[in-house]
């Protein structure tokens, strides 16, 4: 592994992140800075209630694959001489350098997006089970709630306790750079929604389809 590596995978990580697929759906396609429309992110929620369901999916795919690629790119780069606990914490690393240039992008004042479908992407990188879980967790909720941010809030608060499961499961010891990582992301996840669950505490978070008030 070159010593350079590990840098080269952050930053990576971050500029994937960091792309601003939300932004340019609004700017191309209608002419409007998403950032000043619906709730004021970049993702594909608000994509979906400002530009529309077609580009709203390319923004979600684009959003996952972002965060797949920056963690699949670290490991092509840092598990050359094996798996260890410290190449685990560059992997773990590039990934959430993916989510913060999502959430700060350098490209649009650092205001971006809440890191759902980016974290998603980051997941199935890093362990594709726990990734598809926590997307079904996020449409089991999704389906019967039809809240956006409800389904990744508790899908969030699920993760850590998906990856417990991931490590038991697979008769490995807890290798704490993942784990670090799920709490992390979980964290992330949830204080960027604080504004939408002040608004489910009071009544108000609009459901799927509904305008924001």
């Amino acid at each position: 592994m070159n010593s350079l590596s590990p840098l080269i995978t952050l930053l990576a990580g971050y500029l994937l992140g960091s792309f601003p697929s939300g932004y340019l759906a609004g700017r191309w396609l209608m002419g409007v800075d998403i950032r000043q429309q619906g709730s004021g992110s970049t993702g594909a929620t608000n994509v979906l209630r400002v530009v529309g369901k077609g580009p709203a999916l390319v923004v979600f795919l684009l959003d996952v694959g972002k965060g797949a690629a920056a963690v699949l790119l670290a490991k092509a780069l840092l598990y050359q001489a094996g798996q260890t606990p410290w190449t685990d914490s560059g992997v773990v690393a590039a990934g959430l350098a993916a989510l913060a240039g999502h959430i700060w992008p350098i490209w649009l004042g650092w205001k971006g997006g809440k890191a759902v479908a980016t974290g998603l992407g980051m997941l199935l990188g890093l362990t594709w089970s726990v990734g598809l879980a926590c997307f079904g967790i996020f449409l089991a909720v999704l389906s019967a709630s039809r809240i956006v941010s409800l389904s990744s809030t508790v899908a969030a608060i699920s993760l850590p306790l998906l990856m417990l499961g991931w490590f038991a499961s697979n008769g490995m010891g807890l290798r704490w750079p993942y784990l670090a990582l799920a709490l992390l992301t979980s964290a992330l996840v949830i204080w960027r929604h604080r504004s939408n669950l002040e608004r489910l505490l009071a009544g108000t978070e609009p459901k799927l389809g509904q305008p924001k008030s």
